[in-house]
Parts: structure tokens; sequence; C-alpha cells
């Protein structure tokens, strides 16, 4: 029978010609398949509420359009609650275009290079607070500052002063600005759209902005990986801040460090015991080897296999955890986390329909009542899938932590990204069922 190879998605994406090692992409829009804008738009009603129920499984099937990505994802990531209409979204979405503005501006009078266009890749404070007075840094700021006040104050040039600074948090967030200009240079190099110095700017904005605001985390390598689709995505600056931000919301406990652990250290300890439970052989292997704490599995949890898939495979990977994961109180949770719990014991609201909620939340509902523990999430079982997919090259040919790494890098660009997502939920299936039976 004749199958539909689908159009290829890389057009929406173009990578550099003399980019010739980035690995190919899988991803192909189908028809029948990859969520089309007219299903898109016909999942909603004339007021605007979203029937997003109608859309997860077909995400899952065959991922979304390119040229609704932004949109969609703005929903599968809680922007957006979708009971709400129309005139209610376009509420919520001036409300937060008027907040980032306020934040962005907080942060250009602490730093004028913020929103000029400019952005730096050199020091510009030690950890006491004193400026570091490096030439051209210098005279960017200058050039920043002169550009946001038309050039001349009273008659005289507008010069950038650095002075000592005393506050803590302050001497933090500019110790940060230099380590994003060096990230966003060697983020997503590869695509054409970073060859514009606007685009590069504009990702060290909204990755700027977001270590003033997240007090918590900061800054940390590996969030401009997870920035960059965002502002591809959504041509608004402010929107791309709000969808990074509902990511980090998942995420930041990954990126939380504090003098005892490092965040992603409990998803790591997760993973080993969810690799336990499916394949005991395999971990006590690892555990002899010495990586029985699995860092070698950190960047795939960190950045959620950016690294091991092509762009647009690594957004297709996404967008189908986030579709088979979905909650739909995941607006309010965010919103109002205090009024999602109170909903989630059953004192406020209806109960939520399964019909909306992605698979792999659906199972997680399911044996939520069964003794288990607090659900995990769907990257755990992506990594373990892969591991379990190379148990026994692993347990063969593995004789160091070396050779561990050497052939989970060899997976980049050989992997299928629906078939990872097809393996994790069996793998969870599988977690859940051992783990109920451990209970009993």
């Amino acid at each position: 029978m004749w199958r539909d190879p689908g159009a290829p998605a890389d057009s929406f994406y173009q990578v550099r010609p003399e980019c010739t090692d980035v690995p190919k992409t899988r991803f192909r829009i189908k028809a029948g398949k990859t969520l089309s804008a007219r299903k898109w738009h016909a999942a909603f009603a004339s007021e605007g509420y979203l029937d997003i129920g109608k859309t997860l499984s077909r995400i899952y099937r065959g991922g979304i359009h390119p040229s609704i990505r932004g949109e969609v994802w703005e929903f599968l990531l809680g922007c957006y609650d979708p009971k709400s209409t129309f005139e209610e979204r376009e509420n919520i979405l001036q409300r937060r275009r008027a907040q980032y503005a306020v934040l962005k501006e907080e942060c250009r009078m602490m730093f004028p290079m913020i929103g000029s266009g400019r952005f730096i890749t050199a020091p510009v404070i030690t950890e006491d607070g004193d400026p570091i007075r490096d030439p051209i840094t210098l005279q960017e700021a200058q050039a920043a500052k002169e550009l946001s006040s038309g050039g001349q104050q009273n008659g005289v040039s507008a010069g950038y002063e650095m002075v000592k600074e005393h506050g803590k948090r302050i001497i933090q967030w500019k110790l940060s600005l230099h380590q994003i200009g060096l990230d966003v240079v060697r983020t997503d190099r590869t695509l054409v759209f970073y060859e514009k110095q606007e685009n590069l700017a504009k990702l060290w904005d909204i990755l700027s902005v977001y270590a003033w605001f997240d007090k918590d985390v900061n800054y940390c390598q590996g969030m401009s990986d997870l920035c960059s689709p965002m502002i591809i995505l959504l041509d608004d600056e402010a929107d791309a801040f709000w969808c990074f931000q509902r990511l980090m919301k998942r995420l930041r406990g990954n990126f939380r460090c504090t003098e005892r652990s490092v965040g992603v250290e409990v998803q790591l300890s997760n993973l080993a015991s969810v690799t336990q439970v499916i394949d005991p052989k395999l971990h006590r292997h690892l555990e002899t080897l010495g990586g029985g704490d699995y860092l070698f599995a950190i960047r795939m949890l960190i950045v959620l296999f950016r690294r091991e898939f092509s762009f647009a495979d690594s957004l297709y990977l996404w967008e189908m955890m986030w579709a088979l994961e979905y909650d739909p109180d995941l607006f309010l949770m965010y919103e109002d986390p205090d009024l999602a719990a109170e909903k989630s014991e059953g004192s406020k609201g209806k109960p939520k329909s399964t019909r909306q909620c992605g698979k792999f939340e659906r199972e997680n509902m399911k044996n939520g009542g069964k003794g288990v523990e607090a659900p995990l999430p769907i990257s755990v079982f992506l990594v373990a899938s892969v591991l379990k997919d190379k148990s026994t090259k692993l347990l063969t040919e593995a004789k160091g932590l070396d050779d561990v790494v050497k052939i989970l890098n060899d997976i980049t660009g050989n992997l299928d990204a629906k078939k990872a997502c097809t393996g994790a939920m069996k793998l969870h299936k599988k977690y859940l069922k051992k783990a109920a039976n451990a209970n009993r």
C-alpha cells in the first residue's frame, strides 16, 4: 500500500549551507497525521473555548505543523487555559506584554545594553562587585546608553558609568550576563536564523531578563538551548519570554543548586530507580562501572535531548512529550497553585476530564490511588528507554564510564523521536505495574 512520505520541515528552520555535519531531520509534515492549521482552528468554539482533547492524540501521532507550532505550544505549556475565551486570552496577552516591558526596563536601568540590539561576552563585574573595565564592553555599553537616550543628555554625551555594586542580587545577576552571551553565540549556531545579530541579542535579552526575574535560579548553562526555539517560533519577544518561563516552571528544579546538591540529581536518582526496576542487570553493570549516579545522562535530562536530535526533530519530541503529559489544569496550577490544589482534592469544581488529558497523564491518574509515589516526568522514561535500547551494547562493550559516554554519544542523529516516545510510554506502564505490585 502506498504511504505518504510527508513533506520535510527543514525549510522552516534553515541550516547554514556550510554546516554539513548536523543530524538528519526525520520529522515529516504528513496530511491526516500532523496537526494542521485547519484542524487546530476547528478545535475552537465561537467564543474561543478550546477542545484540546481533539488535538493531543494528533500531536502524538504526527506532531504540529511549523506554521502554528508557537501558538499550540502556548497551550501545551500552560500559558493559556483551554477553557478561556478569545477575549480573556487577549487580556492576559496584553497584561503579560506590559509586565515583560517593566521587567526589561528594570534590567536596562541596571545595565543599558539590555534591549540595545547588542550583547556581551566579557565579564563586567567581579564577585566583590567591582567593575571590570573591559574596553570593548565599555564601548558597547556606552553606545547602548547613547542609543537609548538619543545620544545627548542636556547637551552632554550620555556616557556609561560603571560603579561598584553592593547588592548581592545585582552582583550575581551582572556576573551571569557574560556567561549568557558566551552561550548565546554557541546556541543553534548552525541555523540561518542566528546569522542575524538582532536574533542573538533577543535571545540574550530574554535570558538576561529571566535571570533577574527568577532570583533563585538566575541563569545556568543549558537554558539557552531551551529558550532558543521560543524566539524562533514566537515573533513577539514578550510572548517568547513567557513561553520560556512556563517551560522553566517544569524544569527549573533541574537548575536549582544548593551547597549540598545539584537540582538535576533528583531526576538522575529517579532514572536510577526506574532502570533498577525495568532492567536490573543493566543497573548493576552501570553501578559496577562507577556510574550508579547516572551523571552520564545529565545532558539528556537538562536540555531535553536537544543535542541528540536535529533542531526540527527535537521540537517534534518536545511537543509529543507535552501532549502526552498534558493536564488541563496546568494553567491554573501556574496562575493559582492554591486553587489548583483545592480542585485536585475535589473540594472545588468538577473533576478534570480524562479526555482532555494526555495519555501519559491518564496512566498516572489511573495509578494515582494505588500506592505509587508521585508521578515522574516522561523525560526520565525517555532516557530510560534509550538506555534499555542500548542495554546489550552497554553490557557487552562498556568496560568503563568512558565507553558508556561514547556509546550514548553515538546515538546523536540516530534516534527516532516517535519510537523514543513510544518506548518511554511502554516503560512507564511497566514501571507503574511493578511499583504497584511491590507496594501490595
